[in-house]
């Protein structure tokens, strides 16, 4: 039955429904969050107790700005095992990396992991990055976000495009606790999703919402301090600008090469993983999270412990000017360990690409002072952290933003320079690999563009709101095509003169047009064993569209969503040949 109120407030009802639902997200992300602060505290506290030794923190996290302890001995029997640990939790690999695997699951239209598994890539990410190994801290709280948007789908009743826009929402604000930095976290949600420069800018509202509301619950809990601890005011000046962006071009470059090297090693253990049969590919990943462990703890052992964690707090001293050259030999260290760990999940996120990023930029700008070229290092650092964040995530406006969020407004100049020349240089380069180069790839718009690879009846149909091609429908009389055992249907569109050419009542041109395969219109009753059925679990013939759903005399558009009830006609466009084979195969391929 037809809704009475009119078009215009139904938009408004569906809007304000999202509205509602995005603040509680965020809500339920800010309470979840604060707590989630004490159980990672409680983890580090317990790791480094089992370590030995503790790396810097954040100021905003109430950390501590200096490194204490020493790494005990048996640690090269810890990190080894903890390693394969990690890697038994995560076992889809690359893509199981919480941000990655938020992005493959909305490019799949809402095929995430359920609970069980998400709160296994939760525990994962925990032990991660409170016993040392290279996963940042902003990693539990995306996994958190993709919990907390599963308890909200069971608290409400969602539709199949609120839940895939609600995870994103969830998953920023959660982005937003950890980074304090809640407007950035909201676009680097809409932005990270394309590896051009492209916006999913539907998401982006809801987003802003949450994000905002859980940063409002969780700083009256915890309150509102920023990530990062300042020596004073950075402020670049004009005349340094040029040197910024050769720092940057420098970042762009090893940015870059991590990126390439990433894959092909990810090429390789891909390879090798699908030669595999029986349990020898859990025994590979075991083997590789163990000797990626050791590797950790003989870095920490002979050369230096600034490799453990995720390296927010190393950061942290860039920031504050307590780095200097010593800087870019901790950042070759970990620029090789996210080479060597991306294809099993670790390294992934955004502060361990920020921190990477900055220590590089530290380490540049030492060398460049030596030549007589004097930069700012707090300054050199959030260059290096955002240019390295444009080229590792595709996220040129987000790391912008979370530049000047973390240093202070007098950075945009630099830093949306530096992103930009980094974007455009490094091109499509990602260690994200569920990233998309365009929205027209992802399954998420597959019925808003009439994908033909899609297996559903919507990934079939054309948009119910695009006007039909007049190429598609070539110059023949527009009437209502039946099955031959039914009665002859009246016009679809009465007040619509027919196209001139040949009468198709004639005898012998329907049989010429029955083998010319010209398209025409078939209003058709629903078949019984259809009835009940959502559109988005029906298969159509390959080259047959449906256009819209006739429910009581008003047409209805094809959402995912509706179900076919009695009394419902599908108005399908397709051939002859085409209407008379699917009617002697019609089938439905799930039930809801």
């Amino acid at each position: 039955m037809r809704s009475p109120l009119p078009r215009t407030i139904l938009i408004r009802l569906e809007t304000g429904r999202l509205v509602l639902y995005s603040l509680l997200a965020g809500g339920l992300v800010g309470l979840l969050g604060s707590g989630w602060r004490y159980v990672l505290a409680g983890a580090l506290d317990l790791g480094a107790a089992v370590l030995g030794y503790r790396s810097p923190g954040t100021a905003g996290e109430e950390g501590l700005l200096i490194a204490f302890g020493d790494l005990t001995p048996y640690a090269l029997l810890i990190l080894p095992l903890l390693g394969a640990l990690y890697a038994f939790l995560m076992p889809a690999g690359r893509r199981s990396e919480p941000l990655n695997a938020v992005i493959a699951g909305y490019h799949a239209r809402g095929e995430w992991e359920g609970l069980a598994g998400q709160a296994r890539a939760l525990a994962a990410n925990l032990l991660g990055n409170a016993s040392g190994l290279l996963v940042g801290r902003d990693s539990t709280f995306t996994a958190l976000g993709g919990v907390s948007s599963l308890l909200l789908s069971r608290l409400a009743r969602l539709a199949a495009a609120e839940r895939r826009i609600l995870t994103l929402a969830c998953v920023a604000a959660a982005l937003g606790l950890a980074l304090h930095a809640p407007l950035a976290a909201a676009v680097l949600m809409a932005e990270v999703l394309y590896r051009r420069f492209e916006f999913e800018f539907e998401v982006l509202m809801p987003c802003v919402l949450a994000a905002v509301c859980a940063s409002a619950v969780s700083g009256l809990i915890s309150g509102f301090d920023p990530l990062f601890a300042l020596s004073g005011s950075l402020t670049p000046t004009a005349a340094q600008l040029p040197l910024y962006l050769l720092l940057a071009a420098a970042v762009t470059l090893f940015s870059w090469i991590l990126t390439r090297v990433a894959d092909t090693l990810t090429g390789l253990y891909t390879g090798l993983l699908g030669r595999l049969t029986g349990w020898r590919p859990l025994a590979l990943r075991l083997g590789l999270g163990a000797a990626f462990g050791l590797v950790t703890a003989v870095i920490v052992l002979y050369s230096t412990p600034a490799v453990l964690g995720g390296g927010s707090g190393w950061l942290q001293l860039a920031v504050s000017g307590f780095m200097g050259g010593e800087a870019g030999g901790m950042a070759a260290w970990r620029w090789l360990l996210m080479a060597l760990g991306v294809q099993l999940a670790f390294g992934g996120g955004v502060l361990v690409s920020a921190s990477v990023g900055g220590l590089m930029g530290v380490g540049l700008a030492s060398l460049l002072g030596s030549l007589g070229l004097n930069l700012d290092f707090p300054v050199a650092a959030l260059i290096g952290a955002a240019t390295c964040l444009t080229v590792t995530l595709n996220i040129p406006v987000a790391a912008a933003l979370l530049a000047v969020t973390w240093g202070g407004d007098a950075l945009l100049p630099a830093a949306l320079a530096s992103t930009a020349l980094a974007h455009t240089l490094s091109g499509e380069a990602s260690l994200l690999s569920a990233q998309l180069s365009r929205r027209s790839d992802s399954r998420a718009h597959a019925q808003l563009v009439g994908q033909v690879g899609s297996t559903t009846v919507l990934g079939r149909a054309a948009s119910p709101l695009r006007l039909l091609p007049v190429r598609s429908v070539p110059a023949q009389p527009l009437a209502v095509q039946v099955p031959v055992q039914s009665p002859p249907a009246p016009p679809l569109f009465p007040d619509v003169p027919a196209l001139q050419g040949p009468s198709p009542s004639t005898g012998a041109e329907p049989a010429a047009e029955f083998q010319s395969g010209v398209r025409r219109l078939y209003r058709q009753d629903v078949p019984g064993s259809w009835l009940g059925a959502r559109l988005n679990l029906l298969t159509l013939p390959a080259g047959m569209e449906l256009l819209s759903v006739v429910r009581g005399g008003q047409v209805r558009l094809a959402s995912p969503e509706l179900r076919l009830i009695t009394g419902d006609e599908l108005l399908l466009l397709c051939t002859p040949a085409e209407f008379q084979n699917w009617q002697q195969s019609l089938r439905v391929v799930g039930q809801a």
